[in-house]
């Protein structure tokens, strides 16, 4: 029965047709089509995050960076730095305090489009010690620790900035605290130009008020500049750690030179600077009168087979039998050449290479010559404990003859005999080296040196009588040709010097450019002190030396001169009167003056003649006038020298209208 519904058609596949393999395919279609519309999308989504996300990202930058411009406080700069990505803010700094930090984290939140915020973002606390280190890196330098939370980090990087080599990156990690000590910024920048001198790796660090540096020198010559600069630093600072590692050289070598007049020359290079005031100290020992002359440097590059404190001992010992000449060990070889001390020195110095030679060091050329010596020189020095003879003899026999006269008279004291023989003797040395040793028993300390025909007596008696008797009487005994300088003081008393010495050393003192006032100035500089000083310590051991100061004009085209005032150390006694409390006392025999003044009219005196009338007033006597600039800063000068202990009449300013010229400064000259 129809019923009105249309019966459905009924697809049927062609004969042979395969209906599973149809729905495979049918399946894959479908994936494939999921697959290929996923480009689609992320290519729709990638244009948009390229056209969408910068413009988020600069909109919450300057949203940010206005919050964080004001939390800067007057004359600072802002605490807070804010950096957008994406739709986080990157946050960082330091807060004065908890509240300050919470209020700025909420404004931030509160901007649209924010999803998070990423810190840290601390708060400024006290250091204590306060610790800023810098330290040099392959690329640049680090900064680490403190900062004053006062000063802000670009500010700080600015002011620091003079003190790096140009390029150098200046990389600050440092987190703002309280504490800093005074002066911070001229401490921190005078601490970071000494890194400059300082290999990679290196740092500097400053410790509240201290100073350490540790680490590796960039060059030899820059280790000597960095500890010439450490002697002047900051107003109130100190050093603290200093290990300075020397610099690395190939050609290590070490070289004393003994030169004409007995004096040491100490070159090339020491591993330390306790070695180099060891090596020092022993060059002392064998230098006449002991002059040295150091100019080593601190390196490294000495093997580590060579002992570093025999060597220099070995090659000063050596130096020691050399009248002239050096001792240079280079390549780890031992070589000497000049002349030899006298003629025993030669096999001396062959036995110390043959038999002595420090393990590491071999020996290598040898070149030395004999000659007779000149200057002849002996010198003997008495101790508190013994008495020591150096120098050259003659013979054995005056060897004898010099111990037979001093033995006798030294009781408690040991008698060393170090001296030599040796060809050149002056004629008569026996007589005058007799004369002169006898004085060694009078005095408590000093010494005799004698140099060809010339004897040198220096030391102190106990006594003045002795003191005076070993002048007279080394003199009075010197043989014919000979000379004698002698100076011997007892305990209180001034040596004094002869006109002609005292002559030279004023002509000494005076070489320097003289003292010089500046325009319209009659205050001494304390450049002028170290020559007054001097000029006082002449004048003490020379009675009778009179100067005459003189000063100096103005330079043409300087300011107009002022008025020279008299500066004193209280301008006016009211001052000290008014500080005085008002309760103290007067003083019983004068009269109160701190009254009011009364306001009533002064009543009119009576016209009475007085009983005993006053004679007239004479008047004044002129007053002398004033000195002028150029005289009043040889007063100047004068008032110095006689504060620094001369007599009144050891010095004198010139008579008024003697001027010098001002590129000549202030004149010292002699007078009778």
């Amino acid at each position: 029965m129809w019923s009105g519904r249309r019966a459905p058609r009924i697809h049927r596949p062609p004969p042979g047709f395969d209906v599973s393999a149809a729905s495979t395919f049918r399946d894959r279609c479908r994936r494939i089509g999921w697959a290929a519309g996923l480009p689609g999308l992320a290519l729709i989504l990638g244009l948009s995050a390229a056209w969408v996300t910068p413009r988020i990202e600069s909109r919450l930058s300057g949203e940010a960076s206005a919050i964080a411009a004001a939390t800067a406080l007057p004359g600072a700069e802002p605490w807070l730095r804010a950096d957008a990505q994406g739709r986080d803010l990157v946050i960082t700094g330091e807060a004065p305090d908890a509240a300050t930090r919470d209020a700025a984290h909420e404004r931030l939140a509160r901007l649209d489009g924010v999803r998070r915020l990423v810190g840290p973002v601390g708060v400024v606390e006290l250091a204590s010690p306060f610790i800023w280190v810098a330290t040099r890196g392959p690329d640049g330098v680090d900064l680490t620790g403190f900062r004053p939370a006062e000063i802000g980090a670009s500010a700080l990087g600015e002011r620091l900035a003079p003190a790096l080599e140009p390029g150098t990156a200046l990389q600050d990690r440092t987190r703002a605290a309280l504490g800093s000590p005074p002066d911070f910024p001229l401490a921190a920048t005078y601490a970071l130009a000494r890194l400059r001198a300082l290999a990679p790796a290196s740092r500097v660090m400053l410790e509240d008020t201290r100073l350490s540096i540790i680490g590796e020198a960039a060059s030899v010559s820059d280790e000597e500049a960095l500890r010439a600069a450490l002697v002047a630093l900051p107003t109130g600072y100190s050093l603290g750690r200093v290990e300075i590692l020397p610099a690395w050289v190939s050609d290590f070598r070490f070289v004393v030179t003994r030169q004409p007049g007995g004096g040491v020359e100490l070159s090339g290079y020491v591993v330390s600077e306790a070695a180099r005031v060891a090596i020092r100290d022993q060059a002392a020992q064998i230098a006449e009168a002991g002059q040295v002359a150091d100019r080593m440097r601190s390196a490294r590059g000495l093997s580590a087979q060579i002992d570093a404190a025999a060597m220099p001992q070995f090659t000063l010992q050596i130096a020691g039998l050399l009248q002239e000449g050096s001792v240079t060990v280079a390549d780890a070889t031992v070589s000497a050449s000049g002349i030899a001390l006298d003629a025993q020195a030669i096999p001396e110095i062959e036995a110390l290479l043959r038999d002595r030679l420090p393990a590491g060091l071999k020996r290598g050329a040898v070149a030395l010559t004999t000659r007779p010596l000149s200057p002849y020189r002996i010198a003997l020095r008495r101790d508190a404990d013994s008495v020591t003879l150096t120098g050259h003899l003659p013979d054995a026999g005056t060897r004898e003859m010099l111990l037979a006269a001093l033995r006798p008279r030294l009781f408690r004291e040991r008698l060393v005999d170090r001296t030599r023989l040796g060809q050149g003797a002056p004629a008569d040395l026996t007589r005058a080296l007799l004369a002169s040793a006898g004085s060694l028993a009078l005095m408590a300390k000093g010494g005799i040196r004698i140099a060809d025909r010339s004897v040198t007596l220096t030391g102190e008696s106990l006594y003045p009588q002795s003191a005076r008797r070993i002048r007279e009487e080394v003199t009075a005994a010197m043989p014919e040709g000979w000379s004698a300088d002698v100076t011997v003081t007892s305990p209180g008393e001034t040596p004094t010097r002869t006109p002609e010495a005292c002559g030279a050393a004023l002509d000494s003192v005076l070489k320097s450019p003289a003292p010089a006032f500046s325009p319209g100035s009659a205050t001494l500089k304390p450049a002028f002190y170290p020559r007054l000083d001097a000029i006082a310590a002449l004048a003490r051991t020379c009675p009778a030396l009179r100067l005459m100061v003189t000063g100096h004009s103005d330079p043409a085209g300087a300011a107009p001169t002022p008025k020279p005032t008299v500066e004193t150390a209280v301008e006016s006694t009211a001052s000290l009167e008014a500080d005085k409390p008002r309760s103290a006392k007067a003083p019983p025999d004068k009269p109160r003056t701190d009254k009011a003044p009364s306001t009533a009219p002064a009543a009119k005196p009576k016209s009475v003649k007085s009983e005993t009338a006053k004679p007239e007033a004479k008047p004044a006597a002129p007053a002398d006038p004033e000195p002028d600039l150029v005289q009043q800063r040889a007063l100047a000068v004068v008032e110095y020298l006689l504060q620094a202990g001369l007599r009144p009449d050891q010095v004198a300013a010139a008579p008024a209208g003697t001027i010098r010229p001002a590129s000549l400064g202030v004149g010292f000259a002699l007078r009778s």
